[in-house]
């Protein structure tokens, strides 16, 4: 357990105070995100609602629990309670079903909008030339339980760096102009999360604000 509180520390140093660490605790046994806790880590990822309804209950409740997997509206009721962030709002539909399940506890969730940039078909999120015509809605819709935090994006897996990099530069560009025409008085539209295990330092220097490190915490 002491190579998880090393790899943690050499990635702390690695960002600084340059991006937020998410620790992405997803296929991870208990008492390795109990080590990752016991060095200090309170930001947890999981990328399933009931694995994250599994790990709630068994570890402390300081933790701050961020779903960064497709998330069905009607699983949102079982996570409304307690999820400090949500990264993978990619529908209309489920921002207002956010909205009605936060309402029920008294909660403002942070939700992050999930641009689909990558080449695989199988990742979720909205497409570039679809994200215009979603703010416009989404800036219009009454939703107070709800603050639309910034944006998250996966970037294709492979070894092209020139392609990941070409990504999230797509992805910074398209959170200045949405930050610009739509959140430009709003402080809490600030996050950009991009950047995993094996790009996280490439992220940063396209304005990540939180990286999502899993293996490279564990490994």
């Amino acid at each position: 357990m002491s190579r998880i509180a090393e790899n943690i520390r050499r990635i702390q140093q690695e960002i600084d105070e340059k991006a937020k660490l998410i620790v992405v605790s997803k296929y991870r046994e208990i008492q390795e995100i109990e080590a990752a806790y016991h060095f200090g880590i309170r930001l947890f990822a999981e990328n399933r609602v009931q694995a994250l309804l599994e790990r709630y209950e068994m570890l402390p409740k300081d933790i701050e629990w961020h779903l960064i997997g497709h998330l069905q509206s009607n699983k949102v009721k079982y996570i409304a309670e307690f999820i400090a962030m949500i990264h993978s709002v990619d529908s209309l539909k489920l921002l207002e079903e956010i909205n009605v399940q936060a309402s029920k506890f008294g909660r403002i969730i942070p939700c992050l909008i999930q641009l689909h940039l990558a080449q695989e078909e199988s990742k979720f999120g909205i497409p570039p030339n679809e994200i215009k015509a979603f703010f416009d809605a989404a800036t219009k819709l009454s939703l107070p339980h709800v603050q639309i935090s910034g944006l998250m994006a996966m970037a294709t897996f492979t070894e092209d760096k020139n392609l990941i990099k070409s990504e999230f530069e797509q992805a910074h560009l398209h959170f200045s102009h949405i930050k610009s025409e739509y959140f430009s008085n709003d402080a809490s539209f600030k996050e950009l999360s991009i950047g995993m295990s094996g790009d996280y330092m490439l992220a940063i220097e396209h304005g990540s604000t939180m990286v999502r490190i899993g293996s490279a915490c564990f490994g």
